[in-house]
């Protein structure tokens, strides 16, 4: 969290992350101590307020009671959920991909949350015996790793799984957005290509992946060679040895297409969406200009709003 920001700034925090992910947030209203809003997913509102004091700030969820709900907005804000999710009692991923005698695709994505750079997707076929040589070489959720040891980890990947990687450049990205005018439907569009493209060399029955939106919408995005699998998504859906090594390819090619990028552009871009995004985004237009922001950044984002001169 960043240091000695106030509610209004969290809020706005929340607020971009939330968009990000497709989730609309209303104008906040100020309550006693602290200010609330309303968060809009799958056409209902749930009530978040944020809370100010001496002893700093808390986020209150209280008010949203459907569990899954609560999961997803805790595991786009990087907290740790208070509930497990139900699981389902048919024949589902979410029920039988931790299983290691199942084999599985994992997907997962990274840039998603990031102004500048890609947004990459990465996807990993896996059986049993893959699975338990995965967490032998320390396959774990990327947001837990240095970048120097996912570097060394994404090249035993490659070499022990079949997989598939779709980058989608920035001006690819762009368009793409204008055309679905959501980022839900763009990550489903993603995550079916490389789903396809791992069961044309591997047939599998199931698939998972991190929640963001309806599993339909990578369902009805993929083709012929998809529409029979079993496909989940969950929150934290990384605690999977699987897609942990998705979460690994894509990250580490994010982190490869950000260094091309700085050397292209001879500008060391930031991760992630923050004042030093703005204050870099700023230089860039100074140097070359609005019109070439859709080269670099993710223009749906408010932060290219405060860049344009």
């Amino acid at each position: 969290m960043t240091v000695n920001i106030n509610k209004y700034q969290q809020y706005e925090i929340i607020k971009e992350k939330f968009q990000i992910n497709g989730i609309s947030v209303d104008k906040y209203k100020e309550i006693n101590y602290g200010i609330q809003f309303g968060a809009v997913f799958n056409n209902s509102t749930y009530l978040i307020r944020i809370y100010e004091s001496k002893k700093g700030m808390k986020l209150d969820f209280s008010q949203v009671k459907n569990i899954e709900v609560l999961n997803l907005f805790q595991a786009i804000l990087g907290l740790e959920t208070e509930h497990s999710t139900e699981k389902r009692v048919n024949e589902s991923a979410v029920n039988n991909s931790d299983k290691d005698e199942l084999e599985l695709i994992g997907t997962d994505e990274s840039g998603k949350g990031d102004f500048f750079g890609p947004l990459v997707i990465a996807g990993v076929y896996a059986d049993a015996n893959t699975k338990k040589i995965l967490r032998e070489i320390g396959a774990d959720d990327s947001k837990k790793l240095q970048d120097s040891r996912i570097a060394k980890i994404a090249e035993d990947i490659k070499k022990l799984c079949t997989y598939s990687i779709v980058v989608i450049g920035n001006e690819r990205y762009n368009e793409l957005y204008e055309k679905f005018n959501n980022l839900n439907k763009l990550l489903a569009w993603g995550h079916a290509r490389v789903i396809e493209n791992i069961l044309s060399e591997k047939p599998c029955r199931y698939a998972l992946s991190d929640q963001f939106g309806s599993p339909d919408l990578i369902l009805n995005a993929l083709q012929s060679k998809g529409q029979n699998i079993n496909l989940e998504q969950r929150p934290r859906a990384e605690e999977n040895v699987v897609v942990a090594a998705a979460s690994i390819l894509a990250r580490n090619e994010y982190v490869m297409r950000m260094n091309k990028l700085s050397q292209e552009f001879n500008i060391e871009f930031p991760k992630g969406a923050s004042v030093k995004t703005i204050e870099i985004g700023r230089r860039f237009v100074k140097e070359y200009g609005n019109d070439k922001v859709k080269y670099v950044a993710k223009l749906h984002f408010s932060t290219a709003q405060k860049l344009m001169i």
